[in-house]
């Protein structure tokens, strides 16, 4: 498989080396890729106020403004860029601060092309992936909310901002004691029910499961209109077994998972769904839970 990354891809290199700009500044063009360059932390940031890179190349060390700091700011700024801090360092200390202030990767100085451009293909496919799961979500009108490992709030669907919007305060203070109700929340145990009280209509949060490495998917839904798999059976044409399955699908359990939770064998688990496929008139477990998602939220399945 080609290292190559995407021609189309945008990368914003940063480091104060002439040198080492140089040499990636070539390496990188020669693999049909944009490149922007920048000495400094502060270029770096008025190039990303007026284009968005789909990576960007971080040296740790800079003076003044060094990489770490940069990197926070960039992230406020463009939260779904990924950052790849390049360092001559091999000190625990500054690869772990890296990751801390939102980089997902990081390679070692004298820099090694192919090493670079692999690692650059992996992290613009899954940002791009995680771009359009955002955007899927967006448009599906759920109550989604990602968060780092540190709990602290990525993104939200516009559902939520309309939700935060609409309750009573600063807004700034509602995210912030989100947050915080999330951060303890996922340190003591996701499985167990969270309720948030902050808005007119009690919400609780539903661990979704991860969504990058260090990311995770909350959902949130209306207190009062949860729902179990007698829902299901009710609003669809499905027996009781098939709606049991299919309520867990919603909750993104693989089949091996379903059949710990249902005590039977992942195969009967799979000739459940392929029963219910055929009854609910969609082809793969994707559109079944969209179906299942929907109806849970107190909405109707749409029809076929």
């Amino acid at each position: 498989m080609s290292n190559t990354p995407n021609v189309s891809s945008i990368v914003l290199v940063v480091d104060d080396s002439p040198e080492s700009l140089g040499m990636l500044n070539a390496a990188l063009n020669n693999a049909g890729l944009t490149v922007l360059v920048a000495l400094s932390g502060q270029q770096a940031l008025s190039i990303a106020e007026r284009i968005t890179p789909d990576v960007i190349l971080m040296d740790a060390m800079m003076p003044g403004m060094d990489g770490f700091e940069t990197c926070e700011k960039i992230k406020q700024q463009l939260p779904m860029t990924p950052v790849i801090f390049m360092t001559g360092l091999t000190d625990v200390e500054h690869v772990v601060r890296g990751f801390e202030v939102g980089g997902v990767d990081y390679v070692t100085k004298p820099i090694v092309a192919e090493e670079v451009m692999a690692r650059i293909k992996v992290h613009t496919q899954n940002a791009r992936l995680a771009i359009s799961a955002q955007t899927a979500l967006d448009h599906a009108g759920q109550y989604v909310i990602c968060v780092d490992h540190q709990g602290e709030i990525e993104w939200a669907t516009p559902h939520v901002h309309q939700l935060v919007a609409s309750a009573k305060g600063e807004e700034a203070e509602i995210w912030h004691s989100i947050s915080a109700q999330l951060i303890t929340w996922l340190q003591d145990d996701p499985a167990l029910p969270l309720t948030i009280s902050l808005f007119e209509m009690p919400m609780h949060a539903q661990f979704g499961g991860e969504h990058q490495a260090g990311h995770s998917l909350i959902r949130l839904v209306a207190a009062e209109s949860e729902k179990s798999p007698e829902t299901l059976q009710q609003k669809l044409p499905i027996t009781k077994r098939e709606s049991e399955v299919l309520y867990w699908v919603s909750f993104g359990k693989t089949n091996w998972e379903i059949a710990q939770i249902l005590s039977m064998s992942p195969r009967t688990v799979n000739k459940h769904l392929e029963q219910l496929f055929k009854k609910i008139d969609v082809d793969n477990r994707t559109a079944a839970a969209a179906i299942s998602i929907r109806i849970l939220d107190g909405g109707e399945a749409q029809p076929a």
